[in-house]
């Protein structure tokens, strides 16, 4: 028995500075599983501990009364975490209309709760939305249809642009709206097949992904992925890029050729595509999930290669590129190209003449979160980055977004570089989708029987169709604005 107490004692001094750290820690997205029911359970875990060593005695010795201590030091430091989050939290939300015209359209975010969500689409806090598993988990595609539907409803009652709407439905193992949406397979599939049968197969899939996403209100897939396929390796560490499951192809003309078709796809039913992760991370072995990584090939190697589908696929879409948080030593050896104006607005603004809407990949992401959020975030914006990205954990919002605050209040950004930045989004496939369908759905409520407050019908003016505006077609030409000298051929 005095044995069972030994053990259970050191048992508790282990267990206390994990308790206090993981108290400290309430809001890191790697402790995202212990949020609401788990942070509750952690506190009172630790008041029963200190009721029990203070019942039993152990609080007169010294070793005692410092374990009583640690383990008082739980709640104590859980109750700060919250209080820092909330002060930053009421900061994000009282910033002024001024700031969040300024700062909102920047931001993509993923969300858990629709209220939360919803107050920052009426501020204009955020100018897009993710959505992805946990919104359909255990809900119907109509209950989700109408969440979205919700959200623009708020944005146009509030006077302000609708929401970009994102999902992330590459096929494959990246499909994160099916069921109950089609399970599509991945592109890499299609990469044995002829070349016209690859075409034709492609495009459906990205008929069949913009059909149902544009059915949902989602307007911008963040698909297809453009890193050329590795070699096969194993990396026991790459628990979520797993991009070798992902890419299409070594080939950089069969990635091209695919994407593109895809990409049509997409288009043609009213869903922008999202190219992913330039400069690419099909040569990088370390995951930036939870790793900073580095991609040390030549620019010169990388052009004639791994930046073909890229540029080959800009060239003739309108598509919106995803930048990765790999460091691109060749050019930029000190920060992720995800927030290096040398990559950014050197290589894809400057030198490749693409003027379209640039986003970051995930900024909860390990090789960004867990060194200096701020910095990247400011970087990124005055790099000439469109598009912030907190998807993983949506809490983490509101950290980002004090960020990009504390930097426009000690004029840190770039004011040129918002303006150039508003005026992309403003243009961006995505942004013409959401109108359109805002449009429409004006449209609908104008024509809709008036009632009066005994619900009988009254009359409403008659608007001739003829006067109405017709929602012009997606325009052919690139949305990178691309120069054709610029594109290498297919």
């Amino acid at each position: 028995m005095q044995f069972l107490k030994r053990i259970g004692l050191i048992l508790l001094w282990l267990a206390a500075p994990l308790a206090a750290f993981a108290a400290a820690n309430k809001n890191d997205p790697y402790l995202l599983v212990l949020r609401g029911a788990g942070n509750v359970a952690l506190v009172v875990a630790s008041i029963v501990v200190v009721i029990a060593l203070l019942r039993t005695g152990r609080w007169r010795s010294t070793a005692g009364k410092l374990l009583v201590i640690l383990w008082c030091l739980t709640p104590l430091l859980m109750g700060a975490a919250h209080v820092r989050f909330e002060l930053r939290k009421h900061d994000v939300l009282t910033a002024s209309a001024a700031e969040a015209q300024q700062l909102g359209p920047h931001f993509m975010v993923g969300y858990s709760s629709f209220p939360e969500v919803a107050r920052l689409a009426e501020q204009g806090l955020i100018g897009s939305v993710y959505v992805t598993r946990h919104n359909i988990r255990g809900r119907t595609v109509e209950a989700l249809r109408a969440e979205i539907a919700a959200l623009q409803d708020k944005r146009r009652a509030a006077g302000l642009p609708p929401l970009v709407v994102a999902a992330d439905q590459e096929g494959g193992i990246v499909g994160h709206l099916a069921p109950p949406l089609t399970k599509v397979p991945a592109l890499a599939t299609l990469a044995a097949l002829a070349p016209e049968d690859q075409q034709a197969k492609a495009e459906e899939f990205g008929r069949i992904h913009g059909r149902e996403l544009a059915g949902l209100g989602v307007n911008l897939n963040l698909a297809p992925v453009l890193d050329l396929k590795p070699p096969p390796r194993r990396n026991r560490l790459d628990f979520h890029t797993l991009i070798g499951q992902r890419a299409i192809a070594t080939d950089p003309a069969v990635v091209s050729s695919i994407a593109s078709a895809y990409v049509r796809g997409l288009e043609d039913a009213g869903v922008g595509a999202t190219l992913k992760h330039f400069p690419g991370i099909g040569r990088v072995r370390d995951d930036t999930h939870h790793f900073s990584a580095n991609l040390d090939t030549p620019v010169a190697e990388l052009e004639a290669t791994d930046w073909l589908p890229f540029r080959a696929v800009l060239s003739h879409s309108r598509s919106a590129l995803m930048v990765g948080h790999v460091t691109l030593t060749a050019v930029d050896p000190d920060r992720a190209a995800s927030h290096s104006k040398r990559v950014v607005q050197g290589i894809i603004r400057d030198k490749w003449n693409y003027q379209g809407v640039v986003m970051t990949d995930d900024l909860v992401m390990g090789a960004i979160y867990q060194n200096d959020v701020c910095k990247a975030v400011v970087e990124a914006i005055n790099g000439g980055v469109d598009l912030l990205l907190v998807a993983y954990d949506g809490v983490q919002f509101y950290r980002v977004f004090a960020c990009a605050l504390d930097g426009l209040r000690q004029g840190k950004l770039d004011a040129a570089m918002l303006r150039a930045s508003q005026t992309r989004l403003e243009g961006g496939f995505a942004v013409e989708q959401a109108r359109a369908v805002s449009l429409t759905k004006s449209r609908r409520s104008a024509h809709r029987p008036a009632r009066d407050g005994e619900g009988r019908l009254t009359s409403n003016v008659h608007v001739s169709s003829s006067a109405l505006p017709i929602r012009p077609a997606p325009a052919p030409q690139a949305f990178s604005r691309l120069t054709s000298a610029s594109v290498p051929p297919d």
